[in-house]
């Protein structure tokens, strides 16, 4: 860990890797809010609705690798204290977790930027621990709150490695109600900002 710092994405993933051996190392789930949904970067072996009580979705979080850069930074979800979050709990298989983490690393850590936990998410088959990627609120990536008029510049001017902030609310939207999730906050936030009517 770097000192007088937070911790590294490499201390994260040391620590997420302990804690699964620590249990045995049987099979991994991830919570999926937003683009792990349509992308989840690894071989699932099975999905589940699943709800997390105590953080929400939230496209709050600056991105200058994903969707954005650092002349024109755009926006991604994190999961932020408070409320509850509806999304999917995707389970790895055993045997390939060490290597998918590493991959799932790759993309979602580029900037030490989340803060990686375990989770316990409710399903219809019982209460499964997953890795769900949290922002602190008082994160410096956590942007606030904008205005309909810079989320709109952000969604006109904001494109990434893979792809654009615009394309990555709307096909998260999408991808939750293939799924069951109507999330209102976000179909409002789209239909304000970006004039899309759903």
């Amino acid at each position: 860990m770097r000192s007088n710092s937070r911790p590294t994405a490499a201390h994260y993933l040391r620590k997420i890797l302990q804690a699964w051996r620590g249990e045995g190392c049987g099979d991994f789930w991830v919570f999926a809010y937003a683009s792990l949904i349509w992308r989840p970067e690894f071989d699932e072996a099975e999905r589940r609705p699943a709800t997390v009580h105590g953080w929400h979705r939230a496209l709050k979080m600056w991105s200058t690798v994903n969707r954005g850069t650092p002349e024109q930074p755009g926006l991604v979800f994190a999961l932020l204290p408070g409320g509850n979050c509806q999304g999917v709990a995707v389970r790895m298989r055993a045997e390939r977790v060490e290597a998918d983490l590493k991959a799932l690393w790759e993309r979602e850590m580029p900037g030490d930027v989340y803060d990686p936990k375990f989770l316990p998410c409710a399903t219809a088959n019982g209460r499964v621990n997953a890795l769900a990627f949290t922002l602190r609120a008082h994160s410096p990536r956590c942007c606030g709150e904008l205005s309909p008029i810079q989320l709109q510049h952000i969604f006109d001017k904001a494109q990434g490695r893979y792809g654009s902030t615009r394309d990555y609310a709307v096909h998260t939207y999408k991808s939750l109600q293939s799924n069951g999730i109507e999330d209102l906050a976000l179909k409002r936030l789209l239909q304000s900002a970006n004039r899309i009517d759903f």
